[in-house]
């Protein structure tokens, strides 16, 4: 395998694979064919690498015409193949009872309804996770390599058409950004549903920050093997600047350029909201669709009218049938309102190409002005008391929507410490000055507008990424404050899209700590638990200190 240049990968003896809990009993290791419901059901067909290494994978396909010729759809998965439920996700998630079947894989595509429409299903046991072979590597570019491998020997089955597409959630969608860059012959389409594509800025640390909630437990999810694996969770804490790790889960993303329907959402922020997007903009595909969602993330996946529209793509692109798919808007965005109100629009770029960026300012008295305020001030508080933040607000006059990429630039000091870590919270009042519940994390309707996180010695940008309207931290070197010395910040908010009514408000809220910390018991949720804050934080405004919220402003079309 590739990627392990420059740095010391930090390895772990697996744990038994058959002791994984909240896991069915795993199925013996000896290859398996049968029919059940109309499916013709292959378990563990073993699929050699290019270094020898064997993988096992699950082949499902219609049982009324197993040798085809169809198209494949592939998905590359470390959660176990044999964990299959047509009730894989808790109440909260919103996925309702009949929209997958009892093969469905975790966050993997329903074999019994693409194998009725024409499709095989393949759903692997990525390397050394269960009862594959060799160690374990959580992505980079070897991992690229062994699913390449995967899909060209897919490409070559006696029932195949020739034409492989991946699709999925979360995991099973940063694969194929990472395995498209390589462009495998017989990769004909993919369907990313929600995946980062920054591991650094997006997965381990948020602005510099260690996330210490979602990491640990998807990393914990990697151990269940006869070999070792690669402990994430150590190697992010061991490199905490980005360094040659880092660089090792980098992907090309212009280098990608098979034809994509990639699916966004503004519901994800802390984990997958701005990675699907990103991955979308840098894309050299000439046929690429993006639709970005408000809802929660495994429903919207599951519901039936994103399995017809993912149907009507790979139709079009696996099978060569006419599907209108090119006709299609480019972009597709729900306009947020609450957690229950998103219409969709169709647009033709991203970012939308009337929007003007406009700044709000922050004064000393709470509010967000158009207008820059002459006289200096401060807004200090408690980073350490869960009650300690700084708020600022702005009412509308008239409908405003914003959508897109939002920058808090904030001058700062910190009294009483070298760093600071900053939080910060986009939120929506109603008319009456209640708060407004967005989707958020896959359970929740009471979540923000948008999230943005900086710790103050990560100030520096990355100057050749970065524009006006989307700071890129290097994240390359630490810059410790000085005492008495105010300094200024520049904050990326993850994009997000929000009708804001005549009367509603928007409210920035500053914080040292996680802002929205409420999770559901046994649930996943994002967390930043190891923190620099001491004293007081300061934040400065007016007069020669510009700090304001800059917001993309959407003019009505026309």
């Amino acid at each position: 395998m590739s990627g392990t240049d420059g740095f010391t990968l930090i390895m772990k003896d697996g744990v038994d694979p058959a002791s994984a809990p909240n896991k069915p009993p795993l199925p013996p290791r000896e290859h398996q064919q049968r029919i059940e419901d109309g499916l013709l059901i292959d378990r563990n067909v073993e699929v050699t690498l290019r270094d020898g290494v064997r993988i096992l994978v699950d082949l499902y396909r219609p049982a009324n015409a197993p040798d085809g010729p169809m198209p494949v759809l592939l998905g590359w998965s470390p959660y176990g193949k044999h964990g299959m439920s047509d009730s894989l996700f808790p109440p909260h998630s919103g996925v309702e009872p009949g929209w997958m079947s009892r093969f469905t894989a975790f966050e993997a595509a329903d074999p019994a309804y693409w194998c009725a429409h024409g499709y095989a299903v393949c759903n692997a046991d990525s390397r050394g996770m269960w009862l594959s072979e060799g160690d374990v590597r959580h992505n980079g570019i070897g991992e690229g390599e062994d699913c390449y491998d995967l899909i060209e020997w897919l490409g070559v089955q006696p029932w195949c058409n020739g034409k492989v597409g991946m699709t999925g959630v979360s995991y099973l969608a940063a694969i194929q950004y990472l395995v498209a860059q390589l462009k495998p012959p017989h990769l004909a389409a993919i369907n990313p549903w929600e995946g980062f594509s920054d591991w650094y800025r997006e997965f381990a640390y948020h602005g510099g920050i260690r996330e210490t909630g979602f990491l640990p437990r998807g990393a914990g999810n990697l151990r269940f093997t006869n070999q070792r694996y690669e402990d994430t969770d150590a190697n992010a804490q061991a490199h905490p600047l980005y360094d040659a790790y880092w660089e090792s889960k980098e992907i090309d993303l212009s280098a990608i350029e098979v034809p994509a329907f990639v699916v966004a959402s503004w519901s994800d922020h802390g984990l997958h909201s701005r990675g699907t997007i990103e991955a979308f903009r840098h894309m050299s595909s000439q046929q690429k669709w993006m639709l970005v969602h408000g809802q929660k993330k495994w429903a919207h996946f599951y519901m039936p009218q994103s399995k017809d529209m993912a149907r009507q793509f790979f139709d079009q692109f696996l099978k060569g049938e006419a599907r209108g798919v090119e006709n299609w808007p480019a972009v597709q965005i729900e306009v947020r309102e609450s957690a229950r109100e998103h219409p969709l629009r169709a647009e033709q770029e991203w970012p939308l190409a009337r929007t003007v960026y406009r700044p709000l300012y922050l004064s000393a008295n709470g509010r967000l002005e158009w207008e820059r305020g002459a006289a200096q001030g401060h807004v200090d508080y408690d980073p350490l008391h869960e009650e300690g933040e700084a708020r600022f607000e702005h009412r509308f006059e008239a409908d405003t929507e914003i959508t897109g990429y939002m920058k808090l630039k904030l001058w700062v000091e910190a009294d009483g410490s070298d760093d600071m870590d900053l939080f910060v919270a986009i939120q929506k009042l109603d008319a009456a000055g209640q708060p407004v519940g967005m989707t958020f994390y896959a359970f929740y309707e009471n979540g923000p507008v948008a999230l943005g996180w900086l710790r103050a010695s990560h100030r520096a940008l990355d100057t050749t990424r970065s524009t006006p309207q989307q700071p890129v931290h290097s994240h390359l070197v630490e810059e410790k404050l000085e005492p008495g010395v105010a300094v200024p910040v520049e904050i990326e908010i993850w994009p997000s899209s929000t009708l804001f009514r005549a009367g509603e408000t928007l409210r920035v809220v500053v914080k040292g700590m996680d802002i929205y910390r409420d999770a559901l018991p046994n649930l996943p949720f994002a967390r930043h638990e190891e923190l620099r804050n001491a004293g007081r934080h300061i934040i400065h405004t007016g007069g020669d200190y510009d700090s304001h919220l800059l917001v993309p402003v959407i003019p009505e079309k026309g």
